[in-house]
């Protein structure tokens, strides 16, 4: 193909050229992850493995996991030990942020926790229940009007939860620098608001990784 003239990269330390798609893919800086943060991880899958007990499963967000750790999972409040770790069959001396891990527990049944519980080291800043939360929402597409009361139902990491606008505080204009509206009858399509919801979630630091959240209704 004639008109292809390959790709280049420029950086701090070295320039780069090349025609071929591996050696693109090779260049790739991969990102940098939060490791020295607290350990969290919700479970996208809780597995009963005869044999083994327990073995939740889900992606590394942030810090370390080690075989020995105690663990807390939340909002189930259910406290255990990992016993080893496990990716893609092979074990683990300690799981980074970024990857699909398998993790067997002690002592703990599979319906004492579920998909979207969040894990974390019980020890350093452990998951908690939340009683209610503030985000900052945009609304995208809604048939009428939001008001006080709405209950949609949230995507937050792996949970689904019917989650109540219990106040709406704040409505931004995004666009501008104008001063927000301060408790707004009601939000429409295209507007951002700062909500109190009812019903775990973290403040924006320092585990900023899983706070994405999406609220889905009619």
């Amino acid at each position: 193909m004639p008109w292809f003239k390959g790709w280049k990269i420029t950086r701090k330390e070295r320039n780069m050229a090349d025609t071929i798609l591996m050696e693109a893919l090779d260049s790739i800086i991969p990102p940098s992850r939060p490791v020295k943060t607290p350990f969290h991880l919700p479970l996208q899958e809780v597995y009963k493995i005869s044999g083994i007990s327990t073995v939740p499963e889900g992606l590394m967000e942030t810090g370390t996991l080690k075989a020995g750790m105690v663990m807390t999972f939340a909002p189930s409040n259910v406290t255990t030990k990992v016993k080893s770790v496990e990716m893609h069959h092979e074990a683990l001396a300690e799981a980074l942020p970024g990857v699909n891990v398998g993790f067997s527990v002690k002592n703990m049944s599979v319906k004492d926790i579920c998909q979207g519980n969040v894990s974390g080291d019980s020890k350093n800043d452990p998951p908690m229940k939340a009683g209610s939360f503030t985000p900052q929402l945009i609304i995208l597409n809604h048939s009428g009007k939001i008001t006080a009361g709405y209950s949609p139902v949230l995507d937050c990491h792996m949970a689904h939860i019917s989650c109540k606008f219990a106040e709406l505080q704040k409505k931004i204009d995004l666009r501008s620098s104008k001063k927000p509206e301060d408790n707004p009858a009601a939000l429409k399509p295209g507007d951002a608001a700062i909500i109190q919801m009812i019903p775990c979630v973290w403040k924006a630091s320092p585990s900023t990784h899983l706070l994405a959240a999406s609220p889905c209704g009619s």
